[in-house]
């Protein structure tokens, strides 16, 4: 029998190294996004009485990066939280890369189909 092209061990650590540069980019963006809309908008007075929802613009990728682009605060929060949801994704996509490259079919099928479920849900096709 063949040895894998790649270790099991290779793939734990690069799914580790993964999920914590998602995370930590994630919340270092968040922060970034926080503190400019708090240097931004410290003099303003919250209306807590009646709830207004995230502006059109930010309910879309495309607006939200450029949002982020623009340095807006909203965008930069809203864009790490994107990158938050990505990460799990991205550690899926990952998976089913090293279980192509260790020539595992098993694996490759059920992966991919998982990896099609989270995309078609994001996308808003499966409910």
């Amino acid at each position: 029998m063949a040895r894998p092209a790649v270790s099991d061990r290779g793939v734990e650590l690069g799914l580790a190294r993964l999920l914590q540069t998602g995370v930590v980019l994630a919340a270092a963006v968040v922060l970034a996004g926080g503190l400019r809309y708090l240097t931004t908008h410290a003099a303003g007075h919250p209306q807590y009485g009646t709830f207004s929802g995230e502006p059109e613009d930010l309910s879309r990728v495309g607006g939200i990066v450029r949002a982020a682009a623009a340095f807006r605060g909203r965008g930069l929060i809203q864009l790490g939280l994107l990158l938050l949801i990505a990460t799990p994704v991205a550690r899926v996509a990952f998976s089913l890369l090293a279980f192509v490259l260790q020539r595992d079919r098993t694996y490759v099928a059920l992966t991919a189909f998982v990896l099609l479920l989270l995309l078609a849900s994001l996308a808003g096709i499966v409910a």
